[in-house]
Formats: structure tokens, C-alpha cells, sequence
């Protein structure tokens, strides 16, 4: 069986060179692998009876074919499900395509490789040399897939072989009208808005004589067509050379138009794994942000123009550097005597990371001179050759916000490309002359025009969106920007449910909560030192507010000074990368995403990392807090912001910490769905003995660790009502080795209040005797009631059962205690005490001890009714008076 098809996302020359190859192997199926563009699809509705007979890919046995015939496409990736056949034995594969030969190319046994201006030329002029005639509607299909990739035939791509085929199709009734009016389609009211912002970012630059358009814009949903528009603009300005790139989604759209021999559109576009040929290509970029496509773009048309560039070229050489055994003190010596603003670190001939002057500035603020550069310099950066191409660095510097990339040929440190260089060589070393075609550096992130709305649209219900408007409406008549941010933001991105709302004004904080509060019956905490406020609806439902502020610590491990600052430097001031994405909810700007630190792209990478150096040392307890995010989201703490926990760790700076601090984090953790992972993560980087200097993660505790987990996913299975402090139960099975001096020390380091210190000290001491009084009575013949179930169990608290229940590791004592949780504790005697009294009794010791019978005979079925228990009543009041 023979099968034609083309590639993935089909346009008019696919359908062209279909048609015409179905003339040279008749009796063959049609079937495009997958989507086509819209004018495609647009001319299939309103012409029919033009289209030929077409098959679904789905619907074809692939394992029938015997020959394969792809047009317009060489590349397995674009031809769909047809791809898995590729190397199947004895398959004929038959290529007719106008692209150039690449490493990727799928090796065809037939066809025809050729430089026309269209596949569906190369295919026409077979038609003519085999003496085929054509109707007037297939003749027009090929006009179309002529015209297109030709630009109406006046592309520098169309040869004279194009204007052959085209006079012999106009000769066979070939439509010119249908023609036009396909190639010529309507603009949704989306597409015109896309056009609009494409126009007003359009830039126009002449490097070395070489004039080139770059246009770029974003949607939060998908617009397709963006070819028709490319065409478009290309046409209404008359351009030697168009890139478009839109962001869509959590694509990149690239669309590129050439005349001009010194830009080839394909081979840039094969740089972003898309395709195409001199004249037109496009590309699909997955997961990047429009800012480094732009970037990537940006470089690869400054080497098309001025020729290969690499770092061998621009690097300056020799290289300062500075000796890692030296402190900080002495590394602000070394940036100062050399007036440099990066410099390497060196152990010995080995390069072991980068010092920043800002790095070094912020340390001394924090009286750490004496402290080893090494704990704070860069240890993840960019690795050069003489031959790394210069848009490589170029891409690394602007979306890192690096300034510095040092050149190595084979070990040994040989030069350094800073931002200067690369500026200086893209301006030319001279002033005023014209430089990058996009002023990346001035160049708002994507996520700065990036909407997210859609999204919110569909991940929250109508009446959280209505608070986002109500939040949005009251700044917008404050003349305040206001921004939902932190973990709401990273979470939504993440498709995580997460409903606290946390909020960010731009203005006064507790100004902008009263006014809310005021106006929709809200009440107000609020606290004007911070700058912050919590609004509690009238249904309960909890909003932080607060105002932009910055942080800055008079020492490490203080709690900050907090004064009013703008957007950036409040989310500067956070954690890390992924918890500083602000959301703005003002109405003009709904759902409007701002990324100044690349937080969209490390929540792509799963990432958790710090902002800068000094992070952990203004804050330790972000240690914890690392951990945390790493192990709830799945993420990886990145290599450098690791080895800042490493250095924190060296330098004692948990020790600071006061105990409530590092309680709170602990809590935080142990109350995760899946604390041991982060326990062991703590304990690899040596954060428990900071908890207690014998705390160590020994065997013994692992496997206590282990159970516990188990425990608690059994205790929730249970659909118990008992609310469980789930923290307290791993704090007891991670100091479960300590002695009880020790365990008594951890909780005063921890500052758990004394009440609850003194009931953990003392249960913790019941649940090693209870044990081994449990496994005594195991041990005998006899079997154990459930009064002594009853009298085990009844003076523990929940969390201390569960924590038994993980100790014991045995599978029948972990019985008792559900038996006792599910049913024995809620045994009560059917005589209240009104019922006592009315018997004759009064309140007294024989009251309590005639209760504590009535509960063990009914816990042990010697009484099932009333009357029962009268009787057992009865007995022991004649007793008591016998004895008297």
C-alpha cells in the first residue's frame, strides 16, 4: 500500500505537492500526519470539491504500507505516527522536497531533492515531463502551494522552474482569484490584536548594511496563523528580512521571512529545532522565555552579519584573579587595586568559583571579613573554550544576569569574557553606532507582558476570582497597584491548589485593608510597624496584605528591619526564586505576571534557589525552608545555592537562631505529608545536632522514621475526627535515640513551651515502660483484655499513641492501639452518675472506683445491659459495706 503524507501543521505547498503526487502514484492514500494551518483549513471548509480524497492517519495500518511518500518534509520528528515505520526492512521511502539536506534528514530510497521555490514544483515538473494532464481544480491546488512558498513568485527563493510550472497550471484553468483570496484570509479579532502589538514592538536595524525586522508580542492563549501575519507585515513594510516571535502559553512561536542572501531563515531557524528553508522557516521553542528566544535570536543575527564570532576573539587576557585562601576582606582588596567588578578564585592553577563586588560588599555589611571568600562565591558559571561561540555567552550573561564567563583551554584559565566585551563587541567599540538589533537590556522580561488570566479562569472558582476583582477594584480607586504574590502565584503556575491569598500594594498596606474592610464588611488585624494587615472576611476566609517593603539585617540571624520600598525590591527580598512572581489583579492589568529573577524559568527546571549570596546568612532559617520546597514540590535545591547551605552550616549560623524560629520551620516540616525524606535531607547536610549535638540520624532511627510514616498513613485511613499534631509524633520518632536529659535539652533549645515540654518528657518515659510491659504480657500464656488494652492506653495522648505505634514496630501492638483509638476509648457505662446517685450512692472515692468497674466490665463483656450493671453495682455497695 501506498501512503503520501508531509509534515505536521500543513500549509498550501503540502496540499500542492499532495495533489500532484497522487498523479504520479495513483491508487495511493492521502493522509496529513497531523494538524494544518489555518488557511488550509479555512479553504477545506469553503472549497470542497477542490480537495482530493483524504485518509485519517489513525485510521491507516501503518503495518500495510510498503511505500512512503513524504512531500515538503524530511524530517521524522514533523511526519507524525508515520515516524515508527521509518526503519522498518523493505519500506520504500520516497522524498520530494525543496529544503536542503541536513544531519537530521531521513534517508529516502526514491524522490527528488531539489532547489525550487516549492515542493509542489518539483512535483509539477515531473507532471510535465510524463505528459499528465491536470483538471482545473487540481491545477489550482498546485498554484497554491506555488504562490505560497514563493511569495506570489516573488521571493529571491522562486526560480525559473516555478514560473514554468506556474504559466503550464494557469494554461490548465488554474484560478488565480481562489488563489488570492486563500492566500489573502480574513483577520479573526484575536489576530488583529496580535497584529497591533506585533506592529508596536516592530524594530527595524541595519547592521554592516544588512536591514532586519525583529517583532515580537504575548498571548495567555493560543492564536494560530501566525505565518498569514508574518506575510502580512512583511508585505505592508516591504522588509529584506521579518522575525516574529510570540509568546503563547508556555511556547515560543518563531516565524521567519528572507530576501536576502545574507540571512538564511531556515539555518536560523534550525538553531531552534525548527525548519524550513532561506526564504521561510518557523520554529516551535518549548519551555524558554520569549526574553532569552529574543536573546538566542538576537546573537545568531549578529553572527549572520558579521561572521562567526567566538569568545577567543572578544576575551580579554591575562585574567586577576585571587587565591581562594584569602578572606573577604582581602577579596574587596583584590576587586578595588584591579577596579573589578568579578574576579575568579583560584586554589592553586584550579578555578573553584566566582566573587562578586556585590557579594563582598553585602558579607561586610554583615561584620563577616574574617569569613573564607570561598563560603560565598559563585560556584556555578559558565565554562568557555576559545571556540564557544559568542551567542552561547551572550544567552548565559542576559539570563543569568552574569557579567563574567571565564575561557578555559583544557584546565588552564587563559581569559575572561565580562559584559563589556560582549557589548563593546556588538556596538563596534564605537558610541552611537548601531548595536543589537533588540536592546535586550532594556527589554522587558516576557513575564512582564505575560497574562496569565486564562489560567486563573480555569484553576479557581468564580468566587475566589471575584476577591482577586474586589482586591484589584479598591487598589485601582486608591491609585495602588496591587499583586497577589508568593506561593499562591508559584502553586497556580504549578497547577498545586492553593487558596491563601497572600497580597503585595504598592502604597500603604494598612491604608489599602481598612479601605477594603470598610467597603465589603470585612474586619482588620493590623500591624503598622510591618506595613502589613490580615483581612478576615465575613466568612471567615484570611488575606495577608502588605506593603512593598525591603528587609535588611543588622546581623545575621536577626529578625530584619523593614522599611517601604518599590515591587522589585520587595520580592528581592524573598526566599527564593520561585516564591518572587507577582500576579497583578488591579483590573487593567488582571492577571498580568511579573518575573524579575527568573522564577517561571527555575519552576520549569523544578529548582529551588536563593537570590543572591549572603541569603542564608541574613536568614538561616531559609535552610529549613529550602529543604521544605525541595521535598514538597519534587524540586532539586540548585547545585550553588547547596553549597550556601553547606558554608552556612560551617559557619555556625543556626546557632543564632533563637528556639521558637526553629521550632516553627521544624514544624513546618514534620507537618509535610512526607517529612523523612527532608529529616534525611537535613541530616546530609549536618542540620539535627543544631536540634541537639547528639542528635544523629542512626540506623535505629531510621527504621523508627520509617514506621512512623507508615503509622500515620494508617492512622489517616482510619477517617478518624482527633485532631493530630502530626509534628509531635516525628519529633519523638526522630529524637526516639536520645536519652531523656538529652531529649529534655532539645526541647528547651527548641523553646517548646514549658506545659507541653514537661508532657512530652514525662509521656515519652510512659511509652518505653508501657512497651516493655506489653511485650511481657505477650510473652505469657495468658491473653490481654481490653480493660488492660484500656489502662495501657488511657493516660496517652494521641500523638503519643501514634508515636508507640511506630516504635513498637509490631504488627499486633499496632492492633491494640487501633482497637483502642476505633473502639475502646468511647466505652462508657450505661449508669451515669445521676443513676449512681439515684442507687443511693454519693460522690466519693467509691463512686470513681464503682465507675472504673462498670468501664472494665463492660470493656470486657461481663455486662451488656442496664440491669447488668445495676447488679455489678449492687455487689460492690454490699461489698463496701462488709468490709466497713
Amino acid at each position: 500500500m501506498d501512503v503520501i503524507t508531509t509534515h505536521t501543521n500543513a500549509d498550501f505547498d503540502c496540499l500542492g505537492a499532495m495533489t500532484a503526487a497522487l498523479r504520479l502514484y495513483p491508487g495511493a492514500l492521502l493522509s496529513y500526519p497531523g494538524s494544518k494551518e489555518k488557511g488550509v483549513r479555512d479553504f477545506s471548509v469553503r472549497h470542497p470539491e477542490y480537495l482530493p480524497c483524504f485518509t485519517r492517519a489513525k485510521d491507516i495500518d501503518l503495518g500495510a504500507v510498503t511505500r512512503l511518500i513524504i512531500v515538503d518534509c524530511q524530517h521524522a520528528a514533523r511526519i507524525g505516527r508515520f515516524a515508527e515505520i521509518l526503519d522498518r526492512p523493505g519500506l520504500e521511502i520516497h522524498i520530494y522536497d525543496h529544503h536542503p539536506v541536513t544531519d537530521e534528514s531521513i534517508l529516502p530510497t526514491g524522490g527528488i531533492i531539489g532547489a525550487s521555490g516549492s515542493a509542489s514544483t518539483i512535483l509539477a515538473s515531473m507532471l510535465i515531463e510524463q505528459g499528465v494532464s491536470l483538471t482545473a481544480e487540481e491545477a489550482t491546488l498546485i498554484m497554491l502551494g506555488i504562490h505560497e512558498d514563493t511569495g506570489r513568485l516573488l521571493f529571491a527563493s522562486a526560480t525559473p522552474d516555478d514560473y514554468r510550472v506556474a504559466g503550464w497550471l494557469l494554461g490548465l484553468g488554474a484560478q488565480l482569484s481562489i488563489v488570492s483570496e486563500a492566500l489573502t484570509p480574513e483577520l479573526t479579532r484575536a489576530q488583529m490584536g496580535l497584529l497591533k502589538q506585533l506592529l508596536s514592538t516592530l524594530k527595524t536595524s541595519s547592521v554592516n548594511e544588512v536591514v532586519i525586522s525583529i517583532a515580537y508580542a504575548t498571548c495567555d492563549h493560543y492564536i494560530g496563523d501566525i505565518a498569514s501575519l508574518a506575510h502580512l507585515m512583511r508585505d505592508m513594510e516591504n522588509m529584506d528580512a521579518l522575525f516574529v516571535a510570540v509568546a503563547m502559553e508556555d511556547h515560543v512561536y518563531l516565524v521567519a521571512r528572507s530576501h536576502i542572501p545574507e540571512i538564511d531563515a531556515g539555518e536560523i531557524m534550525k538553531s531552534f529545532q525548527g525548519g524550513g528553508h532561506a526564504t521561510a522557516a518557523s520554529a516551535v521553542v518549548h519551555n524558554q522565555p520569549l526574553k532569552e528566544v529574543l536573546a538566542r535570536l538576537d546573537g545568531l543575527l549578529q553572527l549572520s552579519v558579521k561572521g562567526e564570532a567566538i569568545a577567543g576573539g572578544v576575551m580579554s587576557t591575562p585574567v586577576k584573579t585571587m587565591p581562594a585562601s584569602i578572606d573577604i576582606d582581602g577579596a574587596r582588596e583584590f576587586l578595588t587595586r584591579y577596579n573589578c567588578n568579578a574576579m575568579p578564585v583560584m586554589a592553586g592553577e584550579r578555578m573553584v568559583g566566582v566573587i562578586s563586588r556585590k557579594t563582598v560588599e553585602k558579607a561586610l555589611h554583615h561584620s563577616l571579613g574574617a569569613s573564607p571568600v570561598t563560603d560565598f562565591m559563585h560556584t556555578e558559571y559558565l565554562s568557555a573554550s576559545p571556540n564557544t561561540p559568542l551567542t552561547e555567552i551572550q544567552s548565559y550573561m542576559v539570563t543569568g544576569n552574569r557579567r563574567f564567563v571565564p575561557v578555559f583551554e583544557g584546565a588552564n584559565l587563559v581569559g575572561a569574557v565580562t559584559r563589556t566585551d560582549l557589548m563593546r563587541y556588538i556596538h563596534g567599540g564605537h558610541r552611537g553606532e548601531s548595536g543589537a538589533f533588540y536592546d535586550l537590556e532594556s527589554l522587558e522580561t516576557p513575564t512582564r507582558t505575560r497574562s496569565v488570566a486564562g489560567l486563573l479562569g480555569k484553576r479557581f472558582s468564580a468566587d475566589i476570582r471575584e476577591i482577586l476583582h474586589r482586591l484589584g477594584a479598591v487598589g485601582e480607586r486608591l491609585g495602588m497597584s496591587v499583586y497577589a504574590v508568593g506561593g499562591f502565584v508559584r502553586d497556580l503556575l504549578l497547577g498545586i491548589d492553593n487558596l491563601d491569598i497572600d497580597v503585595t500594594v504598592e502604597g500603604d498596606g494598612v491604608f489599602f485593608a481598612e479601605c477594603f474592610a470598610e467597603q465589603y464588611g470585612a474586619r482588620v488585624r493590623s500591624h503598622r510597624k510591618f506595613g502589613t494587615a490580615v483581612l478576615i472576611l465575613h466568612y471567615g476566609r484570611k488575606i495577608d496584605v502588605a506593603s512593598t517593603r525591603l528587609e535588611y539585617y543588622e546581623s545575621p540571624g536577626a529578625l530584619p528591619i523593614v522599611e517601604r520600598a518599590s515591587l522589585r525590591q520587595d520580592l528581592y527580598r524573598r526566599d527564593f526564586t520561585v516564591n518572587t512572581l507577582a500576579l497583578c489583579i488591579n483590573s487593567d492589568r488582571f492577571g498580568q505576571l511579573t518575573d524579575y529573577f527568573g522564577g517561571q524559568q527555575d519552576i520549569r527546571e523544578r529548582v529551588v534557589r536563593v537570590l543572591h549570596n549572603l541569603s542564608f546568612v541574613e536568614d538561616p532559617t531559609r535552610v529549613f525552608r529550602a529543604i521544605r520546597f525541595e521535598q514538597r514540590l519534587g524540586f532539586k535545591i540548585a547545585p550553588h545555592t547547596e553549597n550556601l547551605m553547606r558554608s552556612a552550616v560551617r559557619m555556625n549560623l543556626l546557632c543564632k537562631l533563637g528556639g521558637e524560629r526553629l521550632l516553627s520551620e521544624l514544624v513546618q516540616i514534620m507537618n509535610e505529608k512526607e517529612p523523612s525524606s527532608a529529616i534525611g535531607r537535613m541530616s546530609s547536610l549536618g542540620l539535627l545536632p543544631y536540634i541537639h549535638p547528639a542528635l544523629r540520624l542512626m540506623p535505629a532511627t531510621e527504621r523508627v522514621l520509617r514506621e512512623t510514616g507508615q503509622v500515620m498513613a494508617w492512622f489517616r485511613l482510619l477517617y478518624l475526627e482527633d485532631r493530630c499534631e502530626v509534628w509531635q509524633v516525628y519529633l519523638m520518632a526522630l529524637c526516639d535515640e536520645l536519652k531523656s536529659d538529652e531529649f529534655r535539652d532539645a526541647c528547651d533549645r527548641l523553646a517548646i513551651p514549658g506545659r507541653l515540654a514537661s508532657r512530652l518528657n514525662s509521656l515519652r518515659r510512659l511509652v518505653f515502660t508501657t512497651l516493655n510491659s506489653i511485650k511481657r504480657h505477650m510473652k505469657s500464656a495468658a491473653g490481654i483484655r481490653n480493660s488492660q488494652l484500656y489502662a495501657w492506653f488511657g493516660g496517652f495522648t494521641l500523638e503519643m499513641l501514634l508515636y508507640m505505634a511506630a516504635r513498637a514496630s509490631n504488627e499486633q501492638v499496632r492492633r491494640f492501639i487501633s482497637l483502642y483509638l476505633t473502639k475502646l476509648r468511647a466505652v462508657v457505662p450505661l449508669l451515669d452518675g445521676d443513676a449512681l446517685r439515684g442507687l443511693g450512692m454519693e460522690p466519693g472515692p467509691l463512686f470513681k472506683r464503682i465507675k472504673d468497674r462498670l468501664i472494665q466490665a463492660r470493656l470486657d463483656g461481663e455486662v451488656s445491659s442496664r440491669d447488668e450493671e445495676e447488679a455489678v453495682v449492687l455487689s460492690l455497695i454490699r461489698a463496701e459495706k462488709q468490709i466497713k
